[in-house]
């Protein structure tokens, strides 16, 4: 590509008087060869205190700049949306499409020829990558990189799976308030996200699989020095993209989603990676549902022995070689035609990829679990799909039969989980509804209901959990999520009723409440669970309510799907 062909020389070439301003405006220490013709590449920065996995990201763009710098491109920091997973109310995920569009808007309004995605804690790699993929622009991912382990008590903790285990322990009187809180100080050790196989590593790792990032960076830790030189590198891609015009569409393509399922099972990696998938192909055009993440995952071994499904933390995985060889073991079940954003093949250089520890990375005639991928259940409580994990839940438990404890809101759920006068036992199955992304909003992260605490202080660590909301990645149980339609948008899961017999089968792929469909028919939501319904006034909490897609399509809002590319509509002032 010429320097004329620069898209930001159409804010900065010429003579006349809106060229004047572009460039005088940018004179804050740009010298005048900034405005002959070379590449501008914004570093899509989502640093901020209060996404504290994100923490580290000034100095990252710092080592991105000097490559940008080095490759001849002109660097410019642009701080867009940042979510911080733990701290965001009511929850994360209600924002990740606003992200999305506020830097979708960033990218196609700026002077600026290419991108650089700084991305870690949960939703910020899956928004930048559905900014990325509307505008078109040249981009490559650089994820941020887990934390380094923790211990507590000669143990090592796991970031996020550790919190459910210990406190579940503490309720079930198993584990003293005081120790509890001591482990506080013990879980983060360091600058980075949750270090176990959750949403963030897992969105990391399927970046990488996906094409968009060099190849063996993901799973870095943040700590890590070579994460900086890997930045570095980074940026000087940033320029060979544009120069190239090598775009996010020739990247993420068909081939390349059928490469995230595959590694998703591999890894074992979070169920929150199936609505980001999905809302990311459908930016891009690409039909993506759930039967491809069932029929493509269906058949890949669990190689990754992390937590939640396993024993092991991300820099375990790091340290054994990571996702390179996963993928080299799996290399099969790949589509070889895939690229990444260094211009070549996904596969090429598998063969030298080594496992060291055969514990933390298991052979493919050794895996952990034979088919690994998440299952997609259908039936009369899930007529568009549901979810489920089966690496993270309890064996036994995948074909069950147990009456249903219904709860209207999480609040309910909360006022009623703990009462010794609550009708369970360790055979009931917990449902939890108007939790999905219209009724909450936004799809909160509460399928991995507590158990009760009676059933805790009989023993009981697992129990059938059913609702149409998420589950953190780093959580685990056998919990049927993402239940679409949501009881808010008319699903069936509304209509259930506390006693009803419910039935899983994850190998038949089916979920159902055992009752006549005459009679289902015949009942209403009860009033308990429409007051609870979300019903905001204004703001984006309004425009989310009216326009979010179900869980099954992406929870993308409906007006956003496709590409527009970088086309400004009119010309600038």
């Amino acid at each position: 590509m010429s320097m004329t062909e620069q898209r930001s020389s159409q804010w900065y070439a010429g003579d006349d008087r809106n060229a004047y301003i572009h460039r005088a405006w940018m004179r804050r220490g740009l010298p005048q060869h900034a405005f002959d013709g070379r590449p501008h590449i914004a570093i899509a920065n989502t640093a901020s205190d209060l996404t504290p996995c994100n923490a580290h990201f000034d100095e990252v763009a710092a080592s991105v700049k000097q490559g940008v710098y080095e490759a001849g491109g002109i660097p410019v920091n642009l701080p867009v949306v940042s979510l911080g997973e733990t701290l965001m109310r009511p929850t994360a995920m209600l924002w990740r499409n606003m992200a999305a569009m506020a830097t979708e808007e960033l990218f196609r309004g700026n002077p600026i020829d290419g991108v650089v995605l700084l991305g870690g804690c949960d939703k910020t790699i899956p928004a930048l990558l559905m900014a990325a993929a509307s505008v078109d622009l040249p981009a490559v991912v650089v994820p941020g990189g887990p934390m380094l382990t923790g211990t507590f008590r000669g143990r090592p903790l796991g970031c996020g799976t550790d919190v459910w285990r210990l406190s579940e322990e503490t309720r079930a009187g198993s584990l003293s308030q005081e120790q509890f809180a001591r482990s506080e100080s013990s879980m983060i050790r360091s600058r980075g996200h949750c270090n176990t196989m959750g949403t963030a590593s897992t969105m990391g790792l399927l970046a990488e699989a996906l094409g968009m990032v060099i190849p063996g960076l993901a799973g870095t830790p943040a700590p890590d020095s070579r994460l900086l030189a890997a930045s570095h590198e980074s940026g000087r891609l940033a320029v060979d993209l544009v120069r190239q015009d090598r775009r996010p569409s020739s990247i993420l393509t068909r081939a390349a989603f059928h490469n995230a399922i595959v590694a998703l099972a591999a890894i074992g990696g979070s169920t929150n990676a199936v609505v980001h998938l999905l809302a990311i192909a459908g930016r891009l055009g690409i039909t993506l549902n759930l039967d491809d993440i069932d029929h493509i995952g269906a058949e890949v071994p669990l190689l990754v022995d992390l937590q939640p499904a396993g024993r092991f933390l991300m820099e375990d995985l790091h340290r054994a070689g990571g996702l390179r060889p996963v993928l080299r073991e799996v290399r099969d079940l790949l589509d070889a035609t895939a690229r990444t954003v260094t211009g070549g093949l996904l596969v090429d250089g598998l063969d030298e990829a080594e496992i060291w520890d055969t514990e933390v990375i298991r052979r493919r005639a050794a895996p952990i679990r034979e088919c690994a991928g998440i299952a997609v259940l259908r039936g009369n409580l899930a007529p568009s799909g549901a979810v489920i994990k089966p690496a993270a839940a309890s064996p036994e438990l995948l074909r069950h039969r147990g009456r249903a404890v219904v709860f209207d809101s999480i609040e309910d759920m909360n006022a009623r989980i703990d009462s010794p006068e609550l009708d369970v036992d360790a055979d009931s199955v917990l449902v939890l509804r108007g939790c999905g992304p219209r009724g909450y909003p936004g799809m909160p992260e509460v399928a991995n209901m507590p158990l009760p605490r009676k059933l805790l202080e009989r023993g009981v660590r697992d129990m059938v959990r059913i609702c149409d909301g998420r589950m953190s990645g780093t959580a685990y149980g056998t919990v049927v999520l993402h239940v679409a339609p949501e009881a808010a948008a008319g699903g069936p899961l509304a209509l259930v009723r506390t006693g009803d017999p419910i039935v899983l089968d994850v190998e038949a792929r089916t979920i159902d409440v055992d009752i006549e469909q005459a009679e289902l028919d015949r009942r209403s939501p009860p009033a308990e669970l429409t007051d609870a319904l979300a019903d905001p006034a204004r703001g984006w909490e309004r425009l989310y309510v009216d326009h979010v897609m179900q869980a099954d399509t992406g929870a993308d809002l409906d007006f956003l799907r496709g590409s527009t590319g970088d086309r400004v509509s009119r010309e600038s002032h």
